[in-house]
This record gives structure tokens, C-alpha cells and sequence, in this order.
């Protein structure tokens, strides 16, 4: 089962990749720009949720 920070990081993820895409198809670095950082944070945002997942399963055994 995935954790809120692991959701929220895979659809800000998967956001980023979308307007990235929506900005290449436009002509639009900005919009390009902007998709690449919401990857980042989401991508940043997964990993922190997945340390947070770990510590708990290891705190159950």
C-alpha cells in the first residue's frame, strides 16, 4: 500500500510529464520548464514517501 507523500509524488510526477509534453506540442519552454520541476518535486516528494514506508516496515519487525 502506498503512503500520501508516495501518491502525491507519482501524480505530480506523471502532471510534470503531461504539461511537459503539452508545452513541447505548443512551442512553449516555459510550460516545458515548468513540467520538468513538478517531475522533480514529484519524483522527490515518491522517494521521501517511500523512506517513510521503509522506516515503518522496519519498525514492524
Amino acid at each position: 500500500m502506498m503512503n500520501k507523500d508516495q501518491v502525491n509524488g507519482t501524480f505530480k510526477d506523471l502532471a510534470g510529464k503531461v504539461q511537459e509534453e503539452a508545452g513541447k506540442l505548443v512551442g512553449s519552454k516555459e510550460q516545458q520548464a515548468k513540467g520538468l520541476l513538478q517531475q522533480v518535486e514529484g519524483s522527490a516528494e515518491k522517494k521521501l514517501g517511500d523512506v517513510k514506508e521503509a522506516i515503518r516496515n522496519a519498525d514492524r519487525k
